[in-house]
């Protein structure tokens, strides 16, 4: 189970529930290896719908590492993520939204 106050997201790979977040480091990765001008510049993309495929593919890929996978680019590209391609959309916003909000309370 996934804990949203830590930031974490589930992402099944290959029918495997695992847990993802963006730690810092996983940020900071994300960031160096995007080029993006900074974090902001990455979620704005997101929010206008003007990401890229492999804008994704690095959100993923840094929130896993940051929940704790060791597996790699290639690895990731070549998993079947739980929900296909929408669902890839869907958890990396969501992963860079647990990373800049708390979550709110449940009513």
């Amino acid at each position: 189970m996934v804990n949203p106050w830590a930031g974490e997201v589930e992402v099944v790979l290959n029918g495997t529930p695992l847990v993802a977040k963006l730690t810092l480091g996983a940020l900071a990765e994300l960031e160096a290896g995007l080029g993006a001008g900074s974090l902001l510049d990455l979620v704005e993309r997101f929010e206008s719908g003007r990401f890229s495929t492999r804008d994704v593919i690095a959100v993923l890929l840094a929130g896993l590492r940051g929940g704790g996978w060791r597996g790699s680019a290639s690895d990731l590209s070549a998993a079947e993520i739980g929900g296909g391609p929408l669902a890839a959309v869907r958890i990396a916003a969501e992963l860079l939204a647990r990373a800049f909000t708390v979550p709110e309370a449940e009513a």
